[in-house]
């Protein structure tokens, strides 16, 4: 099984709009093309509700607030139960599945999402979940970088971060000229 990539649904969920059925259905990968079409409206307050406690997890993990990232987790664990079981149509296809067969789409989704988000927890520490440092965009992240460094969800709100810092030193700078020869 691949837990980063659980991990990363976790991830792709804080991160989502979810005003209306629609944008439930965009957070589903063309892999994933049979959850978009089983979602129901049913689904969607459950999936807003998860995106709340999954980003508090973020938000706990960023405030060095370990044990409540883990109590949080566990809590979700509890509600999406990890069920384990071998799946596909032929010998060369075997993959596997973290619900039972017949699971809702939230159940589906949501138990590997916590699912992996633990074991990321569980393997680099809450301190590699992120949340983006440019106020204007509030993107959660999970850090791979070597050092634990990342302060950004990517590349262009670090630009535009560090572009509007450069512009505020530099007004500063022109009005300090200014208030220096007014002087």
């Amino acid at each position: 099984m691949n837990f980063d990539a659980y991990a990363r649904t976790g991830v792709d969920l804080v991160n989502a709009r979810l005003d209306d059925l629609d944008d439930l259905r965009a957070l589903f990968p063309e892999t994933s093309a049979w959850m978009r079409e089983e979602v129901a409206e049913r689904d969607l307050a459950i999936f807003r509700r998860a995106q709340k406690r999954l980003r508090d997890v973020f938000d706990y993990g960023t405030s060095g607030r370990d044990a409540d990232a883990v109590a949080e987790l566990n809590a979700l664990l509890e509600a999406f139960p990890v069920q384990p079981r071998i799946s596909g149509h032929d010998s060369s296809d075997w993959h596997m599945h973290v619900t039972s067969r017949g699971a809702s789409v939230s159940s589906e989704y949501l138990a590997g999402a916590v699912w992996g988000l633990s074991v990321w927890l569980c393997e680099y520490g809450s301190a590699r979940f992120g949340v983006c440092a440019d106020q204007r965009c509030g993107n959660v992240y999970l850090d791979t970088s070597s050092n634990c460094c990342r302060r950004f969800c990517s590349e262009r709100c670090a630009t535009r971060s560090h572009v509007a810092a450069h512009r505020a030193r530099k007004r500063a700078a022109i009005g300090e000229q200014a208030t220096v020869a007014a002087q």
